[in-house]
């Protein structure tokens, strides 16, 4: 059986309590019954995580490599395989088998290597543009819209900049106030990634980069901006804009969309950091992506 990180013990069972403690002890029994169904095998290799959930490596049993990922059951999981399932391999990780009760899937093996990795954050901003056009297909029904949560986005805009400590200027959260009016309500039915940052961007060998990780939202594809421009806060300065202008033309969307959608995400991200404890330089960069990009 596998050994379950200790450090992904130790974060799941503080953050989910007795359910996570009882998921986790669940997990190695759970791989390997997942992996006797699918006819693979633990390969070699660290069994690697991330916040919610492990990933094993496996070989298939035409010696093919992929992983076997485990998500702790949570409604942010549910429909990251249904956005693989539509992409089948265009752009991001083949998805060769699911179990969505177990909140289970077989992946296409890829890397090692991702975005977060190339010094040149040019070239990392214009390869996931590119990404972001290759994703940006046809959404199928029955997947969660970003439209649908416009109105909550203007009600905690407007309640958490009336409430919180140190608030940004209120010129800022006019700005997001009417990017979520005027963009936020009508929106294309496209697929979304949802959490496009460069660690989720991985080398690939059939592709030159391949997407994992989606949260599998319909909606504008500029809306992954943001998380491009937060992930790499070290390297902000006054190329913000232009950055801006690469991703934007990389993943052919209009560039004044991009910004916006970025600002408005850059204020919400700056009061949950302050609701939620982020360190202060990581709410100072943000107040400064929120503030710059205001036109």
């Amino acid at each position: 059986m596998i050994a379950i990180p200790a450090d992904f013990e130790r974060t799941t069972v503080c953050r989910e309590g007795a359910r996570g403690r009882a998921w986790v002890e669940s997990l190695p029994g759970l791989v390997d019954e997942l992996l006797r169904r699918w006819d693979c095998a633990v390969d070699t290799g660290p069994v690697l995580h991330g916040q919610v959930g492990i990933v094993v490596p496996a070989r298939r049993y035409d010696g093919s490599r992929a992983v076997l990922k485990v998500s702790f059951p949570h409604p942010g999981n549910i429909h990251e395989p249904d956005a693989f399932a539509v992409w089948r391999g265009r752009g991001a990780v083949a998805l060769y088998e699911r179990d969505d009760e177990r909140f289970a899937m077989l992946l296409e093996r890829a890397g090692p290597g991702t975005l977060a990795g190339l010094d040149d954050l040019d070239a990392a901003v214009t390869a996931a543009g590119r990404l972001v056009r290759r994703l940006a297909v046809p959404a199928p029904p029955g997947l969660p819209r970003l439209a649908d949560r416009s109105d909550a986005w203007e009600q905690e805009i407007r309640e958490h900049a009336g409430r919180l400590a140190r608030p940004l200027p209120r010129y800022v959260t006019d700005a997001a106030l009417a990017t979520v009016r005027e963009l936020g309500r009508e929106q294309p039915d496209t697929l979304v990634h949802g959490d496009l940052n460069y660690g989720n961007v991985i080398a690939g060998a059939r592709e030159p980069w391949l997407a994992i990780d989606p949260k599998g939202w319909v909606g504008d594809p500029a809306y992954d901006g943001i998380t491009l421009l937060r992930s790499r806060l070290d390297t902000l300065d006054a190329t913000l804009q232009r950055r801006v202008s690469l991703f934007a033309d990389a993943a052919e969307l209009d560039r004044d969309r991009v910004r916006r959608w970025a600002q408005a995400r850059a204020v919400t991200a700056a009061h949950w950091g302050r609701l939620h404890g982020d360190p202060e330089w990581l709410i100072a960069a943000t107040d400064g992506i929120a503030t710059a990009l205001v036109r």
